[in-house]
Parts: structure tokens; sequence; C-alpha cells
């Protein structure tokens, strides 16, 4: 197992471990030759010389080896056996068990610190069970308590130290997959932001286009109905310049157009909610209009109103009576009829509108063009754009009928 340096608390040691093995080992190796003279005295102060060269040569001098397993496993093993042999000449040398311990514990990882602490706690209990004689039991168990009393306590705070590293390191791992975490939530919230931005930006070109598409409808249902029924108001005129009754007519009837038309676009701009709308319901804004445009053209319609009539959304009337509108202005334009009848229905979760015309029909394969071939394709984007439902049935020389409905 590796013998590293293992935590910041480690790094506060190493400055006592540096200085406190030699200053230790001079003290007690100066003190026992001075106070307690012996002929053993040299050898022990070689001996000191051999402990401070080793840790000189093995620690000191090799800082980098500090983090290296195989060095000093050697260091501290070397270091420890020439302590305990100093202990067992002269017990006094057991006061430089305190720098065995600062290498213990701040050289060696777990599991090898606890053996390392025990080891250096049996020199420590030996010196200090050196004047007790092994000569009987008592003597053996009192030298044995001694030494478990040493053991114990500091085995016991070695592992407590090494519960301490494994919370520090825990809370170090937990801090940095927070830290990790709040890096992830803060790119996921910069790419939702931006994912966000996006939509709005795509939000708002829809929004866009449908309102562009919805002018466009307002303006073909209004404004573009309006300016056809003046030419051919005028184009009617110009034909019967020799009948000054006629030609008023159509003139004046030009002229009644160019107003409406003038009005209509006004409240377009406003509220695009047509004239006819605009006070009553749509049963009479179709009456109205039907009204109008038999007058206009001739054509006598004719309008029938089954179930029962209660109110509907606004953008409900508007759809239905643009259609309606638009189905009168295509049988004007294209279909020669003779008569033209309009049913609003009122079904069970539905409104039903349906435009029926005598005239000559058409392929609905090919539909034909009006209005810059806004027509057809108007109805039914603006039926469809309420969920409902536009169906065209026509036959050449069998005339037309349009059948929208809406949710009610």
């Amino acid at each position: 197992m590796p013998l590293e340096v293992v935590d910041d608390r480690t790094a506060r040691l190493l400055p006592v471990v540096d200085v406190a093995p030699y200053a230790l080992l001079t003290i007690v190796g100066a003190a026992t030759a001075l106070l307690d003279p012996g002929p053993d005295d040299a050898v022990n102060l070689g001996l000191c010389v051999v402990a401070m060269a080793w840790v000189l040569v093995m620690y000191t001098l090799r800082p980098a080896w500090r983090v290296r397993r195989v060095p000093m496993a050697v260091f501290f093993v070397g270091f420890l056996g020439l302590l305990a042999v100093l202990v067992l000449r002269q017990p006094a040398f057991g006061f430089v068990t305190p720098a065995a311990y600062f290498f213990a514990f701040g050289l060696l990882a777990w599991p090898w610190r606890v053996l390392g602490v025990g080891a250096v706690a049996v020199v420590a209990g030996i010196a200090q069970a050196s004047g007790i004689p092994l000569t009987d039991a008592g003597g053996i168990a009192l030298h044995a308590a001694i030494i478990l009393v040493n053991v114990v306590p500091l085995c016991a705070w070695a592992w407590l130290d090494w519960r301490g590293d494994q919370e520090r390191e825990e809370r170090a791992r937990t801090m940095d997959q927070l830290e990790a975490s709040n890096r992830r939530l803060a790119a996921s919230l910069a790419e939702n932001a931006a994912l966000h931005d996006r939509l709005v930006a795509q939000a708002r070109e829809a929004g866009v286009r449908d309102e562009r598409q919805r002018m466009a409808g307002e303006i073909h249902d209004t404004l573009a109905q309006g300016l056809t029924g003046i030419v051919t108001q005028l184009q009617a005129a110009e034909q019967a310049v020799d009948d000054r009754a006629r030609w008023e007519r159509h003139v004046t009837a030009a002229i009644g157009l160019a107003r409406e038309s003038l009005r209509e676009a006004r409240r377009s701009v406003e509220a695009l909610r047509p004239e006819q709308l605009r006070d009553g319901r749509l049963a009479g804004a179709l009456a109205s209009v039907a009204r109008e445009w038999s007058a206009l053209h001739g054509i006598p319609v004719e309008l029938t109103r089954t179930g029962q009539e209660r109110p509907l959304p606004p953008d409900a009337e508007l759809a239905l009576l643009r259609t309606a509108q638009e189905a009168l202005a295509n049988v004007a334009a294209h279909a020669g009829a003779t008569r033209v009848g309009l049913t609003l229905s009122y079904l069970d979760g539905q409104v039903a509108l349906d435009v029926r015309d005598d005239g000559r029909g058409f392929d609905p394969a090919r539909p034909p063009v009006s209005a810059g071939g806004f027509g057809l394709v108007a109805m039914r984007q603006r039926i469809e754009g309420l969920s409902g439902t536009l169906q065209v049935e026509s036959e050449p020389a069998a005339g037309t009928a349009i059948s929208a409905a809406v949710p009610a």
C-alpha cells in the first residue's frame, strides 16, 4: 500500500517533522551522556548520528520522495528500527517517539498509518515500562498494560484521524460535484435561454406570417371584392352610354361600392371585424350581405337558417361571413347563375354554411382563378385555421356547392 502525503493537515505537520527528529535526538543523546554517563554512551551517540543521517539522506534532502511509496516505506521502517534499538539500549530515548509519531501521522496513508502509529506506541510503551522487572507475572502484566495504554488510544486517534480525512475528502468531492452540477446547470440554463430566444423568434415570425396571411384574406374579402364590383359596374356603364338611366344606375352602384369598400377598409384597419357583424349576429350579417349582393348583381339569393341560433366566437362568425362573401363573389365572376341559395345550420358542436348556385360549374381539379388566385385557397385557410372543414362540390353545367363548417 502507498505511503503518501494525504491532506492539508500533513502539509502543516511537515515543518515540525523537519526539525523535531534532529532536536530530540540531540537533546536526549546529550542529556543521557551528561546526566547518566556510561560505557554505552559512545555507541548511543553513534546511533543518534546514524539516525539523524538517515533522516537527512532519506527525508530532508529528498522532498520529492515524500509522496513516493517505496522510499517513504523504507525511511519510516529504518527510522523506527533505529529508534527501537536506542530505546532498548537507553529507555530515555523514548522521548524521541514524538518525532516517530509525526512521521506516522504525516506520511502514512490508511491502513498503514494505524499500523505505524501502533508500532511507535509499542516502542513508547517499552520505554515507559523499562523500570518494571519482567521476573514475574505481575511485572509482565504491568508491562503489557503500559504498552496497551499507549497503543489503544493512539491507534484510536489514528482511526479517528483517518475518518476525519475521509469526511474531508467526501466533503471535497461533494463540493466538486456541486460545482460541476452548477456549471452544468448554468450551461443548461444558457442553452435553454438560447432555445427560448429561438422559439420566441420563430413564434414571432410565425405570428407575422399568420398576420400577413390574415391581412391578405381581409384585403381580398373587402378591397379586392369591392374593386371587382366597381370594375364590373363601370364596364357595364361603359356599355350603357346610350341609355342614360342604365348608365346612371351602374355609376351610382360603382360609387356605392367604392364608398362601402372605403368604409370596410377603415373598419378592417380598426378592428378587422365587418360592419355586418358589428351590431348583430351571423344570420343577420349574412342576410345583409345576400341582400346587397342580390341588388348589385340582379340574381336572387335565398337565405335559410336551421337549428337554434346561438352566439358564436367572433373569429368563427367572421370566417363564415367571409366565406359567404367570397363564394358570392365567385358566383358573380364565374358561375353565370340565375339562383343562389345560402343555408346557415346550427348543429351539435358546429355551425355549417352552404352556398349553392345553378351556374355553369367547374372541374374541382381545375378551379377557376379569382382575385389573383386567392379565392378558394383563402376560404380553406380561414376555415381550417379554426379547426373547421371546407368542401367544394361542382360539375361542369351542374352548378357548385361550397360547404364550410367550424366548431361552435
